[in-house]
């Protein structure tokens, strides 16, 4: 293999791939990264038999090889380097890579490209094309949701369903739970219902950050395996086996309480009384007092600790139902906040004890439920 690209493309096709790098594996070769040359173009994977990364980027091939080294070593040599070309030779008898980038040259040991596993997406006929910041959004706003603990698996993935309507996304932990619509239908061939790991939805997000075209979804015929397309990158992962909990049965069906807030203002207060909760469950108050002859409705916000002490603050709010005092996570309102783009939120509520809903005003597609805390 003789092959050359410029550094910064390597450095960047490196960091896409590295986060499916194995960091503990009794294998050898998943802590490699597989460089093969593949007609005008150097091809970059990555594996830990959970989530495989394939990335192109342009180079200049003089001769078909390829060859597995190791990725960290690899990726901090390449980020050291001058922004300028880099040459790279494969010595196969010794499968030894080098690389020359200026004044600098190193040689590299690798395994032999044969024993790293097939990363290859799926069959582009039963795809479906998803705008890819829709997509983003998706992930964005759904994946705050999914579990980290891995006791119950189903629940550190996001449910998805691949429907004739649409697609809908879901996660839940057991104290919250997120779900997002979008308006675009799966081919009939195409549709299905399987549970995509958060962390991979959440990589898919990170290296999409630049796609302008469609990501094209795809889901393996034994419903092991999702593949997502872009434009110069692959990623595959494994789904999730199991059962995912009825979310439609968590879903709030009504509410006595409608409260519209400003959302960057209701952020900002929720962020502020966090601080003061942190040592206390994370536990903010929300008092909502609808408007009365002279006073607008207005919320009051207010978090205490016996060692920090207190923080209060007052929105002023369009309230719909009797006045109503609820305790939620502040951490989780903070989180949801974030991913909510319109100027307005409304939080639905019934009981202090029962779950809380917050949905973009304006928006039917996104609704957060968090569950309440209990106050003594």
């Amino acid at each position: 293999m003789r092959v050359s690209c410029l550094q910064e493309n390597l450095a960047k096709g490196l960091s896409i791939v590295g986060r499916a790098v194995a960091t503990r594996s009794t294998l050898p070769v998943l802590s490699n990264v597989l460089l093969a040359t593949d007609s005008s173009r150097l091809k970059l994977s990555a594996t830990n038999l959970e989530l495989g990364i394939n990335c192109w980027i342009g180079a200049k091939v003089e001769q078909d090889g390829a060859i597995t080294v190791p990725a960290r070593l690899l990726m901090d040599f390449v980020n050291s380097l001058p922004p300028d070309r880099i040459d790279m030779e494969l010595q196969t008898r010794t499968q030894t890579l080098t690389l020359r980038c200026g004044r600098y040259e190193a040689s590299i040991k690798g395994i032999d490209a044969q024993e790293f596993p097939i990363v290859s997406a799926g069959d582009e006929d039963h795809a479906v094309a998803v705008d890819a910041q829709t997509l983003r959004e998706m992930i964005g706003q759904v994946s705050i949701a999914a579990a980290t603990d891995e006791t119950r698996p189903v629940l550190t993935g996001v449910l998805t369903d691949l429907t004739a309507d649409g697609i809908v996304m879901v996660a839940a932990d057991g104290y919250r739970l997120s779900l997002r619509r979008a308006d675009i239908p799966a081919p009939g061939d195409a549709e299905a219902q399987v549970i995509i790991p958060a962390r991979a939805l959440q990589e898919l997000g990170r290296i999409s950050a630049e796609e302008q075209e469609p990501v094209r979804l795809i889901v393996s015929q034994s419903r092991s395996q999702a593949f997502f397309r872009l434009s110069s990158i692959d990623l595959i992962t494994q789904l999730i086996d199991g059962s995912f909990p009825d979310y439609k049965q968590i879903l709030p069906r009504s509410h006595n309480t409608r409260t519209v807030l400003n959302t960057a203002e209701f952020q900002k207060a929720v962020r502020l009384a966090t601080l003061f909760a942190r040592d206390n469950n994370n536990i903010v108050r929300l008092r909502i007092e609808p408007a009365g002859d002279l006073a607008p409705g207005k919320v009051v916000i207010s978090a205490t600790s016996s060692e920090l002490g207190s923080n209060v603050g007052e929105l002023e709010a369009t309230i719909e139902g009797p006045a109503l005092e609820i305790a939620l996570n502040g951490r989780f309102l903070t989180e949801v906040l974030a991913v909510i783009d319109s100027a307005e939120v409304a939080l639905e509520t019934s009981t202090p004890l029962s779950p809380g809903v917050l949905r973009p005003v304006g928006g039917e597609d996104f609704l957060h439920v968090i569950m309440p805390m209990h106050l003594k």
